[in-house]
């Protein structure tokens, strides 16, 4: 892998990922039923177009088996040495509970079997509950598994800055924070990113294109409501579009990014993609992926070759600056799960 290419970002001193990661929510339900040996013939079609960073977690479904399954027939196709080119990027996710040392062992050999690895690239550590106090410990045995080589970096997913000040107060060094990040929500950029270039942190961001509502499939289109949104991304977006302005101004912002797109000869998702891949501290975007179901490979990988230029990001600003203020109404990063 050519770790000065654009498409790239050393993560750390030893994992270098693809700038748009391949996420597999979708693979958990709601989204569409996944035929197993059809996701695993198109996660070879992604691999083979270089787009070969995973995001997953131990609660996504069928995940884990499937990258698992994945290895083991890019290895029989292509040499052992090919899975070496892979980055699975799980996480935990456990019920807020008393964590123990074992429990975390437990269930870190339980993603090691699944996948089919000896080492996990990065474990994204998320938590429900920060009135519960155990997330504490939970963290500083993903650490001691780290030091043991069983994991080779510890991160983070929907955790608040207040919470990773706590953290790195700690001497716990986390690599990353995988956070919700789009031209619709832009609440990263109140707190989470001048604390995250303040300390090395970098984050991934998913929810980029709002589950595919950010398209010219929505464009000029009349407000969906009930069956029309049928998969959980859609109805999870289109509340974040409720709170940050509404419809008419979301068809307001869908109609500069087209212009935009059009004068580049790209897609609106393209925009919106490369907008926030742009931004300080952003090591990737996280696309979801419809394994067997949907294609957008071609279309995902025009984001490497676009620029953006002054005016672009003025179009998409004017629009914005229209909007409710997301950190007002929800808060920061990830609270809205813990309202």
């Amino acid at each position: 892998m050519d770790k000065s290419s654009k498409k790239y970002h050393q993560l750390t001193p030893d994992l270098t990922i693809c700038k748009i990661l391949n996420g597999m929510w979708q693979v958990a339900g709601g989204h569409g039923c996944i035929d197993h040996e059809l996701a695993v013939t198109d996660m070879m079609r992604y691999h083979d177009a270089g787009l070969r960073s995973w995001d997953l977690a131990d609660i996504y479904g069928p995940a884990e088996d499937l990258i698992g399954m994945f290895r083991r027939r890019l290895s029989a196709l292509k040499g052992k040495e090919e899975m070496n080119t892979i980055q699975a990027l799980t996480k935990w996710v456990p019920q807020p509970v008393r964590i123990t040392r074992s429990i975390t062992r437990e269930n870190v050999e339980s993603s090691l079997r699944k996948m089919n690895v000896d080492s996990l690239d990065l474990l994204q550590f998320h938590w429900w509950d920060y009135n519960n106090p155990y997330y504490m410990d939970a963290l500083r045995y993903l650490f001691d598994l780290r030091d043991e080589r069983i994991i080779k970096d510890v991160g983070l997913t929907n955790f608040d800055t207040e919470r990773i000040q706590i953290i790195t107060d700690s001497d716990l060094k986390i690599v990353s924070n995988q956070v919700q990040y789009s031209i619709i929500d832009r609440r990263p950029e109140v707190k989470m990113i001048p604390f995250c270039i303040k300390h090395n942190v970098s984050l991934l961001a998913y929810g980029t294109i709002c589950g595919g509502l950010i398209s010219e499939r929505y464009l000029g289109r009349v407000e969906p409501f009930g069956a029309e949104l049928n998969t959980l991304s859609l109805r999870k977006y289109k509340r974040m579009i409720d709170a940050w302005g509404g419809w008419n101004l979301f068809q307001e912002l869908l109609s500069n990014l087209s212009r935009i797109a059009q004068k580049h000869n790209v897609s609106i998702a393209n925009v919106a993609t490369r907008y926030i891949l742009d931004k300080p501290g952003v090591a990737g975007v996280i696309i979801g992926v419809r394994l067997g179901i949907a294609d957008h490979i071609n279309n995902n990988m025009q984001v490497f070759n676009l620029t953006l230029d002054k005016s672009d990001l003025n179009d998409i600003d004017g629009v914005c600056i229209k909007s409710n203020n997301l950190f007002e109404k929800i808060g920061d990063c990830g609270d809205e799960y813990r309202s």
